[in-house]
């Protein structure tokens, strides 16, 4: 009996869509992580490795989706062959079996290691683009939109029975910004804390990102 062929797909924010990656390959069963490329707390991915039987192919869309860096890659793929569980890579039109000649194996060194040297191109890139546009008083940073009382305002409309989606769309956030402050609150008060603008998260991306289509979708 043929194995599954189990997608697995990784998105770095929460208004990326997931279907892209895996457009039009044909999966049984898909596993998806909504994490950063340095996140080592996938648990989809963990999830994944649990659920694989020999002769299943894991597909997944390139190997920087897969992999923090060349170490993980190489480590996931050899716990999977060993398994004699199939990699298949999309973008890179590369499968692996653990029947691998050592020219396959270099391949794949080399593959990562390309992956890998991209990401800290773009990372170099970006941190570049902020000091150019910093010189040009292009670029302030960013800061908190929501203040203490505004993130306890929240907590205490979703407490009296108003839905997070709501919520999310009065104060022009998304919904993964709302479980966030909620959940800040929550910590802090356990510990008995003050609330205050430090305790939560201050990117844009994490206060913007998707606000009224992930409010909508609530």
């Amino acid at each position: 009996m043929p194995g599954q062929r189990v997608g697995y797909v990784r998105v770095s924010s929460a208004d990326q869509n997931p279907d892209r990656q895996l457009d039009g390959v044909s999966v049984e069963i898909t596993f998806i992580d909504q994490a950063s490329g340095k996140d080592t707390q996938r648990p989809q991915l963990e999830a994944l490795l649990k659920f694989v039987r020999a002769g299943d192919t894991v597909v997944v869309h390139s190997m920087d989706r897969l992999a923090r860096n060349l170490g993980d890659l190489l480590e996931i793929v050899q716990s999977l062959t060993d398994r004699d569980v199939h990699v298949d890579f999309v973008k890179e039109h590369l499968t692996f079996t653990g029947d691998e000649s050592p020219m396959a194996t270099l391949m794949l060194s080399v593959m990562g290691a390309v992956a890998e040297f991209e990401r800290a191109l773009i990372r170099e890139r970006q941190r570049e683009g902020i000091e150019v546009a910093k010189k040009r008083g292009a670029y302030r940073g960013s800061s908190p939109r929501i203040s203490p009382g505004q993130a306890m305002e929240m907590r205490d409309r979703v407490q009296a029975g108003e839905s997070k989606a709501l919520v999310a769309r009065a104060f022009d956030v998304s919904r993964q910004t709302v479980y966030r402050y909620l959940a800040a609150v929550t910590e802090i008060e356990k510990l008995g804390g003050r609330v205050s603008v430090g305790d939560f998260p201050d990117s844009a991306s994490d206060l913007r990102g998707g606000s009224q289509d992930d409010a909508k979708r609530g």
